[in-house]
């Protein structure tokens, strides 16, 4: 399971990408839509989502944010199972899925004119390079010994930092 987000303001083109490729799915090349892509690219929507995401195997899905299932734990619970790629477009906080941060994906407008002239998108990185950190601590110092040590603990080891606790937050900075 792979997951991308794809975030941006009112009028930035998401919902107009998701409208792009329904109309492509429907009307294949008569649509004028141009989709270049080795794998099947799919809308997943409506309520009979969970009906559909059974019968779909090696896609590509996109989900508009005004799908409200992608805030479910029912939902992240059939993409954690599934074999599809899932574009998800939102600007929530999905908590009940694995994402990383890496493939947050902002969409931004610019060259904007007046009337009907052409709009042009670019992507960009949410969160870049998360890798350089401008201080180099010696160690991570956390309060828990449970969830937060085990991440702080395993990007340590990533980036060459010992992590330790403290064993509670009463226990950082003594009396």
């Amino acid at each position: 399971m792979l997951i991308t987000i794809i975030q941006g303001d009112s009028a930035t083109g998401k919902t107009t990408l998701i409208n792009m490729i329904r109309q492509y799915t429907n009307l294949g090349p008569s649509s004028g839509i141009d989709l270049s892509c080795k794998v099947p690219c799919r809308i997943l929507e409506g309520t009979d989502w969970k009906l559909i995401l059974s019968g779909i195997s090696g896609c590509i899905l996109f989900i508009d944010e005004e799908n409200s299932f992608i805030n479910t734990e029912e939902f992240a619970a059939v993409v954690r199972g599934a074999d599809n790629y899932f574009v998800l477009i939102t600007r929530e906080n999905l908590y009940n899925l694995p994402y990383s941060v890496e493939e947050i994906y902002g969409l931004n407008s610019s060259g904007k004119y007046q009337n009907t002239r052409k709009i042009y998108q670019q992507m960009y990185h949410i969160y870049s390079n998360i890798h350089e950190i401008p201080v180099r601590p010696d160690k991570f110092l956390v309060e828990d010994s449970n969830s937060g040590y085990e991440f702080f603990k395993s990007v340590g080891e990533e980036l060459g930092i010992k992590c330790e606790s403290a064993g509670g937050k009463s226990n950082i900075f003594p009396a």
